[in-house]
């Protein structure tokens, strides 16, 4: 991605800057109270939002409250829970501040003790669920490194204008291996799979067995069985009607190997 040239210095000087604050933050064992207000000079210094009219403390959700949170044009955009820099982040922190985040609405989370940043998006089905998208360790980054500012860039206020995390989270959902299982396994690749084995090798093999080894051979079994798999599935299925409307709704001629079909894994025998 492509970080303005004034956010990108302002990225490097504000990592300077701040990891040695942090490192002496984390050998002093400093509470969650100091933690905070160092949480909130990142965001101002290093993140870029105004600390005085974008960045909210304690704000209070239904009788309890978020340490931090940042709002740009009246509009929350990342609940923050802080923890002090000397405490392990767990999975259990979290939960209390994605409980805040789907009481107001709001779709990210981050928990962090000052070093460690993780952010969620929050996911709102039946149940409530959040899937993990970045994890930096901000004592660990270097300055120097176009890769690790693009991830610190995710945080800043001008990302947030331009939705950056919300691509990012789509960049990540299309890639993952879940999808490209059930990419790989829909009906047009396996079709192509089986021009290019006919071509090299003169091989004529249909898609049933092709797929088939596709699934004992070649991939790991929890790439397509599962909760994760099954959602995969049904995402490039819906993809694949909702190319079908379009294409009958401006009458042009249906092409058939364009249409991901999925065949469903095969149920193992019973013992």
């Amino acid at each position: 991605m492509g970080i303005p040239s004034r956010v990108s210095e302002r990225l490097a000087s504000g990592l300077k800057r701040f990891q040695p604050i942090l490192a002496s933050a984390k050998s002093r064992d400093v509470n969650e109270s100091d933690t905070s207000m160092i949480v909130t000079d990142m965001l101002a210094d290093i993140f870029g939002y105004d600390k005085y009219n974008e960045v909210t403390r304690e704000l209070a959700i239904r009788g309890t409250h978020c340490d931090l949170a940042t709002r740009i044009d009246g509009k929350l955009q990342i609940l923050i829970e802080v923890k002090a820099i000397g405490l392990e982040l767990k999975d259990g922190h979290a939960r209390q501040a994605v409980d805040y985040a789907a009481n107001q609405g709001v779709e990210w989370v981050a928990l962090t003790n000052g070093s460690v940043w993780r952010v969620f998006r929050v996911l709102f089905g039946k149940p409530i669920d959040t899937e993990l998208v970045l994890d930096l360790d901000f004592l660990a980054l270097n300055h120097k490194s176009a890769t690790q500012l693009e991830s610190l860039y995710l945080l800043t206020r001008e990302s947030m204008l331009k939705s950056g995390l919300y691509a990012y989270h789509d960049h990540l959902q299309a890639t993952n291996k879940f999808y490209l299982a059930a990419i790989v396994l829909s009906d047009p690749v396996i079709d192509t799979i089986r021009r290019e084995l006919r071509r090299v090798s003169e091989a004529k093999v249909d898609s049933d067995e092709l797929r088939s080894l596709l699934r004992e051979e070649v991939m790991k079994r929890d790439v397509f069985e599962g909760e994760k798999a099954e959602a995969a599935q049904k995402k490039v299925s819906k993809s694949a009607g909702k190319m079908l409307r379009i294409r009958r709704e401006s009458d042009e001629p249906l092409v058939e190997d364009s249409i991901p079909r999925l065949v469903p894994a095969p149920r193992a025998e019973s013992q």
